[in-house]
């Protein structure tokens, strides 16, 4: 006797329900799910309103195009939708739903009602609890659609156990609603939380939804994003790297008019921003991408947030590319002349890169200074300058400078580590001597990179170094990529010892115990996955924090005058390598409120 079959088809309720677990986690994704319904329909005004936290109840309302009775008793029917009219629009859709799940899963998990109205024509409704539909009916109402859902998770009384406070859950509701605000400025979003006001957006063009999300501090600390290539194009504002938070939830990505939290996306923005942001912080942005909709599939992921890129070398390369350009602006916030290649030369170096506006200090303002020639000498005591002064003993009277630039001309120094300086406007500006230079220096050694290495100059007498034997061996298995940086190494003796032979001509003369040593530790916490670029731009940091001046280290006039100018015209300098800022600027509101004078 053949044994009893242990599979067997589920009943359409529990297969409804198993869907709806995947579509409704919660009630954020129910109100995500019915105002893109809304969206897809052409609707210009969306009412949402939550009671419970959306539990007890979710309204949307809309005025939208509507359906008339036939297609309001299709559309609580599973995979039925008005958007896919032939399969081969799968590949590539223009629209924010089209499996045609949404309804039904909801349906399956409450007690939905629809209500919905042609333009012309009469109101009908029709109901569903816990799957079980009724008869379509007449009803009342506007031309558009309204969707009331009551009782969230009431079939699956599991799920409803895992939300959270009613509190939390709103919160998350509307903050699905902001996302597809921020990617339809022309549509008017309203949402009432236990019928008080939580977010109110009238109809407003790009600028205008980005400034009513983000808030007037992003808007005064963003740069406009503009890039296209390879029929991608990309668009929005990208916050200065000194507009930063505790976690990424002010970063708006939207592709082909759907917000997405794409790991892609997200990844090339958090590599655009690097070395420019605090570890543990977030850059603040909202980028636009546009994509041929046959160029991108939408329909790997369940909540439709990630998305698969036919070509994602190109995307990640274009938010990356243009991101950079975008932030590539001076201390002063203004771009520099040359962007495209951050050029800097530091006075002593006449071999450098030539670059295209003078950076360097006016001729004859430092008497008595060579350049050097010749190897550098071995181990001196104290670090030479990349900027290209000598030591200054005392600090000496300011002079008064020439060609005066946003930054202002500088005032004095402060614990021998800030350099005071009055803008042109009379704001007080306060730079981070050492902070500075090392984003100068960071960008001259990058600008060497790109043009095929960084310039070593030969140490007069190779330098020994002993290293923990697993540091030595981790920097020689880098030795080739260490070249490219200027600095030459090799094995010697024991396991431990290395020989150096060469150090970047931009740092001087530092002690190279210091920097193996941090080079070592760098090398040890990237991820062996890590891309060449990335490697070696990571290192080029280290190398510039060791090549700058030191806090503690007194500046002539002439210097600081000359620290400023190069601050102006150096891309990202307004934070060093590590994400801190290099100036703080006080105008004469910021005064008066210290003062409590407003």
């Amino acid at each position: 006797m053949a044994p009893a079959p242990r599979i067997r088809l589920l009943p359409e309720t529990t297969a409804n329900r198993i869907a709806a677990g995947e579509v409704v986690e919660r009630p954020a994704a129910a109100v995500k799910e019915l105002v893109e319904n809304a969206l897809d329909a052409g609707a210009r005004r969306i009412l949402v309103s939550l009671e419970d936290g959306g539990i007890g109840r979710i309204l949307v309302e809309d005025d939208g195009h509507g359906m008339g009775e036939a297609d309001l008793a299709m559309a609580l029917e599973r995979h039925a939708t008005s958007k896919l009219a032939e399969e081969a629009m799968l590949f590539r859709i223009a629209t924010l739903g089209f499996r045609g799940e949404a309804l039904p899963s909801i349906g399956a998990v409450s007690r939905l009602t629809l209500t919905s109205r042609l333009a012309e024509g009469a109101a009908h409704a029709i109901s569903v609890e816990g799957g079980r539909k009724s008869a379509v009916g007449p009803a009342a109402g506007p031309p558009g659609t309204r969707v009331e859902v009551r009782d969230l998770f009431f079939a699956t009384p599991a799920r409803r156990a895992f939300l959270r406070s009613a509190r939390h859950e709103a919160e998350q509701a509307v903050e699905a609603v902001r996302r597809l605000a921020m990617a339809w400025p022309e549509v008017a979003f309203r949402v009432e939380v236990e019928g008080r006001l939580a977010l109110n957006l009238p109809q407003a063009d790009r600028d205008g939804r980005i400034a009513a999300l983000l808030g007037a501090d992003f808007a005064a600390a963003a740069v406009p994003v503009e890039a296209a290539r390879q029929g991608l194009a990309l668009s929005g504002l990208a916050g200065l790297p000194t507009h930063h938070t505790a976690t990424g939830a002010a970063q708006h990505l939207v592709v082909n008019r759907r917000p997405v939290r794409d790991p892609l996306l997200r990844t090339a923005l958090r590599v655009a921003y690097r070395d420019m942001v605090p570890a543990k912080r977030f850059p603040v942005a909202a980028l636009f991408l546009e994509v041929p909709p046959e160029a991108v599939d939408v329909n790997v992921h369940p909540m439709k947030t990630e998305l698969r890129f036919r070509d994602p070398s190109a995307v990640r390369g274009l938010l990356i590319s243009a991101l950079g350009r975008a932030l590539a602006v001076g201390a002063a916030g203004a771009a520099p002349a040359e962007v495209a290649v951050p050029e800097w030369q530091p006075a002593g170096f006449a071999e450098s890169v030539a670059p295209s506006y003078d950076a360097r200090p006016p001729a004859g303002s430092f008497p008595g200074w060579q350049p050097p020639s010749g190897p550098l000498p071995q181990r001196p005591r104290t670090a030479s300058l990349p900027l290209g002064f000598a030591p200054s003993a005392a600090p000496a009277p300011l002079p008064a400078f020439e060609g005066e630039g946003p930054l202002g001309r500088p005032l004095g120094q402060i614990l021998e580590t800030y350099v005071l300086a009055e803008a042109p406007d009379g704001s007080l500006v306060l730079v981070d001597q050492h902070a500075a230079h090392e984003r100068l220096t960071h960008e001259a050694l990058r600008a060497q990179l790109v043009e095929g290495g960084v310039r070593a100059q030969p140490l007069l007498l190779p330098a020994v170094v002993e290293l923990p034997a697993a540091d030595a061996a981790r920097l020689l298995d880098r030795s080739a990529e260490l070249a490219r940086l200027g600095l030459e190494i090799e094995g010697f003796g024991g396991p431990g010892a290395l020989l150096v032979r060469a150090m970047p001509a931009l740092l001087g003369a530092p002690d190279p115990a210091p920097l193996l040593r941090d080079l070592a530790e760098e090398l040890a916490e990237m991820d062996e996955a890590l891309a060449l670029e990335a490697r070696l731009d990571a290192a080029v940091a280290r190398l510039a924090c060791h090549g700058s001046i030191r806090a503690g280290r007194r500046l002539a006039g002439a210097e600081m005058a000359a620290l400023l100018r190069q601050m102006e015209a150096t891309p990202r300098a307004a934070t060093c390598s590590h994400g801190r800022p290099t100036v703080l600027r006080f105008g004469r509101a910021e005064l008066e409120k210290l003062f409590g004078r407003r």
